[in-house]
């Protein structure tokens, strides 16, 4: 004899969060559609009842009703990589909290082929927007030529010669600098990201332009990929025997960090008694590297949450008064940097 399936609880809706919340179910709408002007109180008991109903929305239904779609294109890349991750994870995040699904194409920022069969791809689909995630000059260009029926938003750093305001990279890397300067370095080696990307321009340049402020020679650089292996055939490029060798290695990521770290230990250079090793991003292993490593700390996170409420902006056509606090880097200080030994 079979046993009967208990039925399946019937997912709550707006009227079952607004009874259980004690508010009118139109408040309970507004505030999962993203608008402001609720009291903090109201805002807080309306989520704590989402929570705990587990609340929902139906999607399907809601665009029916709306005639308008509540999916966002995501342009994104190497999403295995930490940065590009966390921002993506960030924005689908926000877009979740605020009523849309994100829909991830991922596309290979170096091949142009495939960056026109990804945009191509986008625009075949019904969407309320989309967020491109522009690493590179290629990306940048291929979206700003291509004809959109929807919203755009690009996320991309300007580059440090077009831009009066400085981008994170330029950011941290000064912050980078002025740390091994203090330390009294000054003999540097900067491993950089590979060139078509904005980023790595800009903490190259932003590296530079410190040095040359404090009258310093500038760094001698060797182009990376991000990925370990670059960092470590890098480092080896590297004179680190002679009189003139660097005694500090600004590296423009974590993972080109291990694999310089790696072999700088090969060749007998200690760090950091004979040269002080910084990255960027502060991936999770940084802090159990050996040594740990000293790097630059940016929430992702926030970046990506940031740039979906642009977007959310360009859709709506309605300014946004909560404004997310800013991304600032913070300087990470562990064992992997020390004051110059004379």
């Amino acid at each position: 004899m079979t046993q009967e399936r208990p039925p399946r609880p019937k997912p709550a809706t707006l009227y079952d969060v607004a009874r259980a919340a004690g508010v009118s179910h139109q408040t309970v709408s507004r505030l999962v559609k993203g608008h402001t002007g609720i009291r903090p109180e109201t805002r807080d008991r309306v989520e704590r009842a989402l929570k705990e109903l587990d609340y929902r929305p139906n999607m399907t239904a809601r665009s029916l009703a709306t005639s308008r779609s509540h999916r966002i294109g995501a342009l994104a890349y190497e999403l295995l990589q930490v940065a590009p991750h966390s921002i993506l994870h960030g924005a689908s995040e926000a877009a979740q909290e605020s009523g849309y699904l994100l829909d991830i194409l991922s596309l290979d920022p170096f091949d142009d082929r495939a960056i026109g069969v990804a945009l191509e791809r986008v625009r075949e689909q019904d969407l309320a927007g989309v967020l491109a995630f522009a690493p590179t000059d290629a990306v940048c260009a291929a979206v700003a030529a291509t004809r959109f029926r929807v919203p755009v938003y690009v996320d991309s750093e300007p580059d440090a010669d077009e831009s009066v305001k400085p981008s994170l990279s330029t950011l941290g890397s000064r912050v980078v600098a002025e740390h091994l300067i203090s330390l009294g370095h000054r003999r540097f080696a900067h491993i950089s990201g590979p060139r078509p990307w904005v980023s790595a321009r800009n903490r190259e340049a932003a590296l530079q332009a410190s040095l040359r402020e404090h009258g310093l020679q500038p760094a001698i650089v060797v182009e990376g990929d991000w990925s370990p292996a670059s960092g470590y055939a890098a480092a080896r490029a590297l004179s680190w025997h002679d009189a003139g060798r660097p005694t500090a290695l600004a590296v423009s990521n974590d993972q080109m960090a291990l694999g310089a770290l790696r072999a700088l230990e090969e060749m007998g250079v200690r760090v950091p008694e004979d040269v002080s090793v910084t990255g960027y991003d502060d991936i999770p292993e940084a802090a159990y590297f050996s040594p740990p490593l000293t790097t630059v700390r940016v929430d992702f996170g926030q970046q990506g949450r940031i740039a979906f409420e642009r977007l959310l902006t360009l859709i709506d056509g309605v300014e946004r008064h909560e404004e997310l606090h800013a991304v600032v880097p913070e300087l990470k200080l562990r064992a992997s940097t020390a004051p110059l030994r004379r």
